[in-house]
């Protein structure tokens, strides 16, 4: 793979997810493929599990690893095009990425969507110039669309935790004092739709994903019908994608609780974190043997290690 943003880079998903698992049981199998290599990460967000799992991922596979937060460890970065830098930004985003490409061999970037304009969050803006300015292997972070990362951290969880040939997922939205990305439950979707689930969307009126994204998945608007015989839960918040960002609906009922847990075919609990306790979730499903969101945790630093294996393997036959 020369990138890594989305489930359409990946050519093979199963091959991935086996890879992830064979690197959690044994997780420096392969400490020598990165040996002399150096990956650079760049965070114009705040960060602890995809810092932290992707940097012991590539650890793992002998990779030196450079960490720059974009305005404490770098300038201040400016994204936009043609624009006049003539305030708080001191380099643009051409140069930083340019400038890194002759560092580094392999990069990643996370950086989130302003939630003000939706078509130029959603051509990916900021990725796609970082991508062809460093014009080296790249690992998307989290963007303004997608987090691929923790995609396949699900999926490797879903395969690990299930019970059934092909589960029954439903992703639920619930409440959030914040307006929050649609990047998670967008990439949760397009991973899902590759995989040998069955998958349910449900959340009110007006929290609707991009058509791009959610295709022939069927969406249901009463959350207790969505999970009905649910063998995962999925919880995560976003805000509205038809009015761009916007929260249009507070209703606490979605909240996962006990209750709603006991409609499912004895379900596991998951959620990318960080989650608010009470808020999205109870704790009395949080901290239950039904919740496996530490697991899904850890598997961030297998999925991680299992795509930078890949892209390493691709970057030492090319050259």
């Amino acid at each position: 793979m020369k990138r890594f943003t989305s489930v359409h880079d990946v050519p093979n998903i199963d091959d991935l997810v086996r890879s992830a698992r064979e690197f959690k049981s044994a997780p420096r199998r392969s400490e020598s493929l990165g040996s002399g290599l150096t990956m650079g990460l760049l965070f114009l967000n705040p960060s602890l599990r995809t810092r932290m799992s992707t940097h012991i991922a590539a650890r793992n596979l002998g990779i030196d690893v450079m960490v720059l937060n974009v305005g404490n460890d770098t300038w201040s970065i400016e994204t936009r095009d043609g624009i006049l830098m003539d305030g708080a930004a001191g380099e643009h985003m051409k140069e930083a990425a340019g400038v890194l490409g002759r560092y580094c061999d392999l990069l990643g970037i996370r950086t989130f969507p302003g939630l003000v304009d939706r078509d130029y969050d959603y051509a990916e803006t900021v990725l796609e110039s970082f991508i062809t300015s460093c014009n080296k292997p790249v690992v998307s972070l989290e963007s303004a669309t997608r987090h691929p990362l923790q995609s396949l951290a699900d999926l490797v969880t879903i395969d690990e935790h299930k019970q059934t040939p092909r589960p029954k997922v439903v992703l639920t939205w619930a409440a959030h004092p914040k307006a929050l990305p649609q990047a998670v439950p967008n990439s949760f979707v397009e991973w899902m739709r590759r995989a040998p689930v069955d998958l349910v969307i449900t959340h009110p009126e007006g929290y609707e994903l991009a058509e791009e994204f959610v295709g022939d998945v069927p969406v249901e608007y009463n959350q207790d019908v969505a999970l009905d015989g649910a063998d995962f839960v999925y919880a995560k918040n976003w805000s509205s994608y038809r009015d761009y960002g916007k929260i249009v609906n507070t209703d606490p009922t979605w909240q996962i609780t006990r209750n709603k847990m006991a409609r499912t075919a004895q379900a596991k609990f998951m959620h990318c974190l960080p989650v608010r306790r009470n808020v999205i979730v109870a704790d009395d499903v949080l901290d239950s043997a039904s919740s496996i969101v530490l697991d899904e945790a850890e598997n961030r630093i297998y999925a991680a290690q299992a795509v930078l294996a890949a892209m390493v393997q691709d970057l030492r036959s090319s050259s």
